[in-house]
């Protein structure tokens, strides 16, 4: 990560862009060693940051755990942590991070290949722990990255670039593959009534909080969603719909200096005591004590 910053607003938690005057041949990726200085230039590791691009990390020690929208995750040797485009994430000073380490600017793939891979699915967890097949395939698709990415005698840049491009794609594709796999994300592709509740909660949780809207709109009874959403995450309806707000208050609280009263309205609590007491409820902290802790 380079030492080019800017602020989201105001004095918010800095987001980083893709260093793209420290990769190879100034193409859109990157690929190295974790535990180098050079992977992570001038960046606070250990106080919350966003970034403008796709990180991917392999690991061959652990237990490392790293924060991902204030959600910390514990990853073993093997393991790989997927960090997406927007996402607050902080290091852990206590952790060592060993292994190997894939970034990539947005635009780098074309549009096909995007979905195909599923880059922007933030539903999917950003943790995951591929089989030992898998992780052999997954290991041996870095290398040749590694091998292509570091090559640039052998061809002109041109076709430099668009071998990079495919042979990024097919790690992705077992990327993706493996996250679209994996237990959880398994349960909420399964079940219809998840997925659509999920879909419209990302779409409304800004001004909507009710159960029963929510069960009205899709055309089912407040008995079959709450069945379904238990089933998929473990969580009522009402817990998933208070968990996604909170999250969209901590993003905006952390990112920017917009008035805690405003934070509120922006997730569907007009009145800021209100908020504030709702937000304490979930987290255990006051909207002013969460940014002030971040600063």
């Amino acid at each position: 990560m380079a030492d080019r910053t800017h602020q989201g607003d105001g004095e918010g938690i800095k987001t980083f862009p893709f260093p793209a005057e420290l990769a190879v041949g100034g193409v859109g990726m990157r690929i190295g060693t974790m535990g180098t200085e050079t992977w992570t230039v001038d960046v606070p590791l250990h106080r919350f940051h966003r970034i403008d691009f796709h990180v991917v990390m392999l690991f061959t020690e652990g237990p490392v755990r790293h924060v991902i929208d204030f959600t910390e995750y514990e990853a073993a040797a093997g393991d790989l942590l997927w960090i997406r485009p927007g996402q607050v994430h902080r290091f852990s000073p206590t952790s060592e991070y060993r292994g190997t380490v894939l970034s990539m600017q947005p635009g780098f793939l074309p549009r096909a290949t995007v979905e195909a891979t599923g880059l922007y699915r933030y539903d999917l967890p950003p943790l995951l722990h591929p089989s030992p097949p898998q992780l052999a395939a997954l290991r041996a698709a870095l290398d040749q990255l590694c091998r292509e990415y570091e090559d640039t005698a052998t061809l002109p840049l041109s076709l430099h670039t668009a071998v990079l491009r495919h042979t990024l794609t097919a790690f992705l594709l077992r990327l993706a593959h493996l996250a679209a796999s994996s237990a959880e994300a398994s349960r909420e592709q399964a079940d219809t009534t998840f997925t659509l509740f999920r879909d419209a909660v990302e779409q409304g949780f800004a001004t909507n909080h009710s159960v029963s809207a929510y069960a009205d709109a899709l055309g089912y009874s407040r008995r079959t969603l709450v069945r379904a959403v238990r089933a998929a995450t473990g969580e009522t309806p009402k817990g998933f719909i208070d968990k996604r707000v909170v999250l969209e208050a901590k993003r905006l609280l952390a990112h920017t200096d917009t008035p805690i009263g405003r934070v509120g309205a922006a997730v569907g609590f007009p009145d800021a005591a209100n908020f504030s007491k709702f937000f304490h409820l979930h987290t255990g902290v006051t909207p002013a004590a969460f940014r002030a802790e971040l600063r």
